[in-house]
């Protein structure tokens, strides 16, 4: 027993001996060029970061190849500060072709410009025409006119007759002068079938023919091809077609027919206006009709 406790007490001297050397040893300084293993972090030094490779030349660069075989590039190859405040260039044109577009340099959208004045004057100068065929043809009716031309476009609406009476008729454009027709049915109850188509007042439709408001007997003559008959003025100073001597307007495509009247310069004398009564048919070139230059007041074209 007391030989055990004696072992005991050696075996614990050693160890208190040999523990002094061996802490001396591990506090001694590291060799030079090895790390530290110590985990004291008061006596560790801060860790020194491996040195960079130098960067290669811009020579050496180029020599090397593309930048993406080289991702390390020189100072020289980035862009510098006054390349990227330089200005924004203008909005550029998109190839032609279909609808023309403008890209924005600046936010990258696009936008359909305003279309030009001169091509939206061109546009809304256009004409309408009207022909003895489609929407106008004989089996037309209100609802096939409300249906290409819009129903708020189209009114069924009193006009005036010849006799100074009123009846019914669809009216397109009735608030656009320029743009007004009417249309009269042969069945007003139902509004189909159509009748009579009218182009008066103001109104730019062209009839077949290239017939509009404003033309001369001259201008008509050419357009028939040969002079035609007319009755003389009326108290209203309008004269009205009779024949057109077989010219080409006397037979229409679509089967409808072509009516005009007339109206006498307002400044023809009340003589010049007698010496063609509307009792008596006068050829387009008669002096007496040319006297009072009368131009197209009113087109017709009749089923």
């Amino acid at each position: 027993m007391h030989r055990r406790l004696i072992e005991v007490l050696l075996l614990c001297g050693l160890a208190v001996a040999t523990a002094g050397p061996i802490a001396a040893q591990q506090k001694q300084p590291p060799p030079a060029g090895q790390p530290s293993i110590m985990d004291d972090e008061e006596d560790a030094a801060p860790a020194v970061p491996p040195p960079q490779p130098a960067h290669p030349s811009r020579k050496r660069a180029k020599m090397a190849g593309p930048a993406a075989d080289n991702p390390d590039l020189d100072a020289e190859d980035e862009l510098a500060p006054s390349q990227m405040r330089q200005p924004i260039p203008p909005a550029v044109a998109m190839p032609t072709g279909g609808e023309k577009r403008v890209r924005s340099a600046s936010h990258g959208t696009e936008a359909i410009p305003e279309e030009p004045a001169t091509r939206r004057a061109a546009r809304v100068a256009k004409p309408d025409v009207v022909g003895c065929n489609g929407v106008f043809g004989r089996d037309s009716s209100h609802a096939k006119l409300a249906m290409i031309y819009r129903s708020r476009n189209v009114a069924f609406t009193q006009v005036d007759a010849a006799s100074g009476a009123k009846v019914m008729a669809s009216v397109l454009f009735a608030k656009e002068p320029k743009r007004r027709l009417e249309v009269w049915w042969s069945k007003p109850a139902t509004r189909t079938d159509t009748h009579l188509i009218v182009i008066n007042g103001e109104s730019d439709w062209i009839a077949p023919g290239e017939i509009r408001l404003g033309l001369t007997l001259a201008q008509l003559e050419q357009l028939n091809g040969k002079s035609f008959k007319l009755l003389g003025f009326n108290k209203d100073h309008v004269a009205t077609l009779s024949d057109w001597n077989g010219g080409q307007l006397a037979v229409l495509p679509g089967g409808c027919k072509l009516g005009l009247s007339l109206r006498a310069d307002p400044k023809t004398s009340a003589s010049a206006l007698a010496a063609a009564p509307a009792d008596r048919a006068f050829s387009s070139g008669d002096s007496a009709l040319r006297a009072a230059n009368p131009t197209v007041s009113e087109i017709l074209l009749a089923y």
